[in-house]
């Protein structure tokens, strides 16, 4: 159907908006609507204590297991914002972090079979880097060990068949006070390496799904969030998680 300068200005008006209202329902360059996303089926944990923190709380619990299914005695805050209750059906957990993982582990933790059932939507959620570090990142000068990091976890994240992935960042135990350093690195090296490998993690979330900042949430916590100097408390578990449900 056309219009005419000989038709009414209320009909013309009414034709544009409906034409408008075609070009809408047929997506953008003609492709089809993207359906809202739906809350994950299965969830996969990579990495490293961050995520696989159970051992150093007395509730057994990880982040990985909060997002599934809050426990509201200890998280009320958290009541009903899981992703079994986003669901409202059961969600699977699949957990593969391994506390004490370097970015070189991650490509064992990847299984030879990903199992999701098909056109089932599943996440991927990956804390690395902060081992690295600790094992020598933290006292290089130059980028090349940050650069074989940054192409391990490309690669990683390029052969592994889940979307979305959420990398999340190293977090600073020391809260950015030079007086708390542990490493028996000077401080501004230690940092400066941090920021490397963060910017890294962000370049590859950019790339291949998206980011958790650690980093920069738990720059606002407190001591209490940590156990072991480095690894998260009960509470920094429930904080991890935080983020990462943010992001997912």
């Amino acid at each position: 159907m056309r219009t005419t300068d000989d038709d009414p200005p209320t009909r013309r008006r009414w034709l544009a908006g409906a034409g408008l209202l075609v070009v809408a329902a047929r997506g953008t360059r003609g492709q089809p609507p993207r359906p809202a996303e739906e809350a994950p089926r299965t969830l996969f944990t990579f990495g490293d204590s961050i995520l696989d923190c159970g051992r150093y709380n007395d509730r057994g619990v990880d982040p990985g297991t909060l997002l599934v299914r809050n426990d509201d005695a200890l998280f009320p805050e958290f009541r009903g914002r899981d992703l079994a209750a986003r669901r409202g059906a059961p969600l699977r957990l699949v957990h593969r972090a391994v506390d004490g993982a370097t970015s070189a582990d991650l490509a064992r933790q990847r299984p030879d079979r990903i199992d999701v059932v098909a056109g089932e939507p599943a996440v991927a959620i990956v804390t690395i880097g902060g081992n690295d570090l600790l094992r020598g990142l933290a006292a290089e000068r130059d980028d090349g060990g940050v650069r074989r990091f940054a192409e391990t976890l490309e690669r990683f994240a390029a052969a592994l068949p889940v979307r979305p992935i959420v990398f999340g960042t190293v977090y600073d135990p020391t809260f950015g006070d030079d007086r708390n350093n542990f490493l028996g690195v000077p401080p501004a090296i230690a940092r400066a390496a941090l920021g490397r490998v963060n910017d890294a993690i962000r370049a590859v979330a950019r790339r291949h799904g998206r980011l958790a900042d650690l980093h920069a949430h738990f720059l606002r916590g407190d001591p209490s969030w940590f156990t072991n100097t480095i690894e998260p408390s009960l509470r920094g578990a429930s904080e991890v998680r935080r983020v990462f449900l943010d992001a997912i």
